[in-house]
């Protein structure tokens, strides 16, 4: 009789004191970079650190051991359209490990290819099931000329999603659409930044001069974190420059739309800087004057987050999880992004607005500054692991 991996381990879990074995599924991790990496890397050192023991799936290229937690590649093939997204496909290797791990549970990130092994495996062997829900790609699909895929990508995201015990949203207007789409059991994750590493006092003039680039510094510098792909809608920036045409903008970040964009931005004062990462990144956030972030299809944002908590006023749209961190003309700036003109208009008026005079921005700085200190990735990660033991607390119960 084929033994159930999690069956010798589930009565002690009620106890919060005893540690849990975690076993995620990833379709991306290190040595990636973007904003669900960074939480899950934050996760997993916070979850190590509170005794647990953690193994990770995700596409080959990743070490071997990250802060504690055993990671295992899977090997993978590139994304046609999105080389930088690898889609790695589940072996019998993957089974075999899980039944040498015996997790308490499975938790799978954005289910896709790897995402529906963990899936089945979570089914076939009887293991408890949390998923959670980071990239909106149904939204995602218009800026790939494929919106009308969209219904049919939500019916399959709610035959994977719905399979789990318990659905994680990273903002309370992901938890709302997920539940009006159809996906069951939706709760919200709370938020994470790094509040040690992102700080105000980090803003120094030679961060600044490699920002500017070949640009002087005769107007505010403004600043964009993160991928480079189409669904960030970065082009939506160009107007601004435009009309205030004394401002400098800097883009850290690399991906797929990049040769893209150095096109578009020919002839403003732009500077495509690359990937920072550490206190090089949050020097950079802290020596920005305004961050503006005009993609109008973020779960989170977690970038808005850091470039808070480092000081740098921010700029967002007023779509999906943004308005869960930025209070318009308190702590930062929303701009609505429909219209004819795209939201143009409206991103002018409210960087503009964030830019004002001195003492406003000083006290947007450290309004921004004050929102990020109330949310540390220890709370975030102690959160989980509350859900965690509701999850398991459940299965017993259905159990007996």
């Amino acid at each position: 009789m084929d033994q159930d991996p999690g069956s010798g381990h589930r009565n002690r879990l009620l106890n919060r004191a005893e540690p849990l074995k975690i076993a995620f599924f990833t379709e991306t991790f290190l040595p990636k970079v973007d904003g669900i990496v960074t939480r899950l890397t934050k996760t997993v050192k916070h979850l190590v650190d509170a005794g647990d023991d953690v193994l990770v799936f995700c596409p080959e290229g990743a070490p071997s051991n990250y802060m504690g937690a055993r990671v295992i590649g899977v090997p993978a093939m590139p994304l046609p359209l999105y080389p930088e997204l690898k889609l790695a496909l589940p072996r019998p290797a993957v089974s075999e490990a899980i039944d040498a791990f015996e997790p308490d549970l499975i938790h799978v990130v954005n289910p896709a290819v790897l995402g529906l092994g963990g899936i089945w495996l979570a089914k076939t062997k009887s293991i408890p099931l949390v998923a959670s829900y980071h990239t909106h790609l149904p939204k995602y699909l218009e800026h790939y000329g494929m919106g009308m895929l969209e219904p049919l990508l939500w019916e399959l995201l709610k035959a994977a999603h719905n399979q789990a015990v318990l659905n994680l949203c990273t903002s309370t207007a992901m938890v709302q659409e997920l539940s009006d789409k159809g996906i069951q059991h939706t709760s919200l994750w709370q938020r994470g930044v790094d509040t040690e590493l992102f700080r105000p006092e980090l803003r120094q003039p030679t961060i600044r001069r490699r920002l500017l680039g070949e640009h002087d510094d005769r107007g505010a510098l403004l600043l964009y974190v993160g991928r480079l792909s189409a669904e960030k809608q970065i082009e939506r920036i160009r107007p601004v420059l435009e009309a205030i045409p004394e401002a400098r903008f800097a883009l850290v970040g690399d991906g797929p739309h990049r040769q893209q964009l150095e096109k578009f931005f020919e002839g403003t004062a732009t500077t495509f800087v690359g990937y920072l990462a550490g206190e090089e990144l949050a020097g950079a956030y802290a020596s920005g004057d305004a961050f503006l972030f005009p993609s109008s299809t973020e779960t989170l944002g977690l970038v808005l987050l850091e470039a808070m908590a480092a000081g740098c006023p921010v700029v967002g749209a007023n779509r999906g999880g943004i308005p869960d961190i930025i209070t318009d003309g308190v702590n930062g700036c929303l701009y609505e992004p429909d219209g004819d003109d795209g939201g143009a208009a409206s991103l002018i008026e409210a960087t503009r607005k964030l830019l004002g005079n001195d003492l406003e921005r000083q006290a947007l700085r450290k309004a921004a500054r004050d929102e990020a200190e109330r949310w540390g990735w220890a709370g975030a990660t102690e959160q989980l692991r509350g859900y965690y033991r509701q999850v398991l607390g459940s299965e017993l119960k259905a159990a007996a």
